[in-house]
């Protein structure tokens, strides 16, 4: 699937332009949320059941949380990854659980990170040691890790890259974290493959989200939480918030026909929604609108 959809990007780069190849990845992205008490029916009203949705994991609230939203976004019909944090899951059992639950759900993939929880609940440590724990007979089709084109707040470069080549033979694909420059990214995706890592990658990309708004959320996912990934990320909200410093279709624009090329093997694009569901959509519809 990643590979097909690229091919379909570099015929349309290469016969009608750059606009084309940008509505094939448009046309099917992936929405990432966190599990807020109204976000499933936000997500049921402005969303339609090609966009993939990722649920994402808190200490605050939990994985059953994030279990139960993904679970429910599958019985109406999308296509929903959970986000399972290694340290929030105490051991196997526990894994199994969780396992058996979104299987029964028909859900086949599945977003394996470490997490913010200062200590492990159990047994897992980090996202290398999770996913060495998966079963044999996991019956998951899609085993999504992280990448980082931006620094990463406290582990240098080589070793998030390193962690990306000895989870590979796990994972199925890289999602990358969010970045406010193509340049970066596209920087990132040559060095990720030049050290030989193979995995399709979904880009990671802000969507549009109100000053003001993402405040109150911050309220609802945690301010302990807030509060940490705004010290690890300090200019991120500056970016995107400064007038003329970030706007999606710009930035994503930006990327091709870089991203179209066989060899980087982008398989589409991750968008951090904040749970601002209904003006990223807005936004998405509008832009291929334009395009096709």
């Amino acid at each position: 699937m990643a590979y097909s959809a690229t091919a379909h990007v570099v015929r349309a780069v290469g016969t009608q332009g750059v606009g084309r190849g940008l509505a094939v990845f448009l046309r099917a992205p992936r929405y990432e949320i966190f599990p807020t008490d109204d976000i499933l029916a936000v997500v049921a009203q402005y969303v339609p059941k090609e966009v993939t949705i990722t649920v994402t994991a808190s200490p605050r609230r939990g994985l059953p949380a994030t279990v139960h939203l993904a679970v429910n976004l599958a019985r109406l019909g999308y296509k929903a990854i959970p986000h399972l944090s290694a340290r929030l899951i105490r051991d196997r059992k526990e894994l199994g659980q969780i396992l058996e639950a979104i299987r029964d759900a028909g859900i086949r993939g599945i977003f394996v990170v470490a997490g913010d929880a200062k200590e492990p609940a159990g047994e897992f440590p980090d996202a290398l040691s999770l996913l060495a724990a998966l079963p044999p007979d996991h019956g998951l089709t899609e085993i999504g890790v992280t990448g980082y084109p931006e620094r990463h707040p406290f582990i240098h470069d080589d070793v998030t890259i390193q962690a990306m080549w000895d989870k590979r033979r796990y994972a199925t694909c890289i999602v990358s974290n969010m970045s406010f420059d193509p340049d970066t990214v596209k920087g990132w995706v040559e060095r990720v493959r030049r050290r030989g890592v193979e995995l399709p990658i979904y880009i990671g990309m802000a969507g549009l989200a109100d000053p003001a708004r993402l405040l109150r959320l911050s309220t609802k996912i945690g301010v302990a939480e807030s509060a940490r990934f705004l010290r690890g990320h300090p200019s991120w909200l500056a970016r995107m918030f400064r007038p003329g410093g970030y706007e999606p279709g710009r930035f994503v624009s930006a990327l091709l026909p870089d991203i179209a090329q066989p060899d980087r093997r982008i398989a589409g694009l991750h968008v951090f929604t904040f749970n601002e569901i209904e003006p990223t959509e807005r936004w998405r519809r509008e832009m291929l609108a334009r395009l096709v």
